[in-house]
């Protein structure tokens, strides 16, 4: 049976499979706030005789409270949850360096995200209408050492090893606040700017970064710490600088 300490989902008497390459359990940790697809998740794993599931969690503070104590082989982390983003947990992985590995498994469109998901240590980043045995591949490969990107994504990643050029304050600030999904004209409203100064800062930015568009800058901005995760998560707070 399983047992509830602090939120967490302890599940017990599992039984043990040997990873061919490993010889050790494959045990997963999962973290997301959506309960269905939690639970979906998790029926997935105790079905499947490659994995035991170690513990399931709906909030970003438990999934780190779980893997610190668990030490499982792989957390398949939400990136948005309450108290704290799986992009989060998954830096406190790397920074603490406990031997988890993260896969990120999310609904939001992968090219805002991946780039910060691999700054933070995660060795995967799977779509949620992925199929689970494309999730199984990605577990397997984890495992094995190596990274997995879900095909829709992987193609979205550039080899950049320049750094770009430098935005001024207000273009990194224009295009944050397009990340959001604010308009045109609701971003010179904001700004107390005209719209057609916002669409010239956009301009510049992606000329300055090489990109086409917002998605790719903004995976850019995230490859070099222009825009961090933190920021890109939370709610906007602007001035009316010039």
């Amino acid at each position: 049976m399983a047992r509830r300490v602090n939120h967490i989902k302890i599940q017990h008497n599992m039984k043990i499979y040997e990873n061919e390459e490993t010889k050790m359990p494959v045990t997963i940790v999962i973290a997301d706030d959506h309960p269905l697809t939690r639970s979906g998740l998790a029926e997935w794993i105790r079905k499947n005789e490659n994995f035991t599931l170690t513990c399931e969690v709906g909030d970003g503070p438990s999934a780190w409270n779980a893997i610190r104590e668990l030490r499982p082989d792989i957390a398949l982390l939400d990136i948005q949850m309450p108290g704290e983003s799986g992009i989060s947990v998954a830096q406190k992985i790397k920074d603490d360096g406990l031997p988890t590995r993260v896969i990120i498994l999310t609904s939001f469109n992968a090219q805002p995200y991946v780039m910060a998901s691999l700054r933070a240590g995660a060795s995967g980043f799977v779509l949620k209408t992925t199929a689970v045995r494309e999730l199984e591949v990605a577990i397997k490969q984890v495992m094995s050492g190596g990274f997995y990107l879900d095909s829709r994504v992987a193609g979205t990643l550039s080899d950049r090893g320049t750094m770009p050029e430098p935005l001024s304050a207000r273009e990194r600030e224009v295009l944050l606040v397009t990340t959001k999904g604010f308009s045109i004209k609701e971003i010179a409203s904001m700004l107390c700017i005209t719209e057609r100064t916002v669409q010239a800062h956009l301009t510049s930015v992606y000329a300055k970064f090489g990109c086409r568009g917002k998605s790719e800058a903004l995976l850019v901005a995230l490859k070099y710490g222009i825009i961090t995760v933190d920021e890109l998560l939370e709610g906007t707070s602007l001035d009316s600088g010039n």
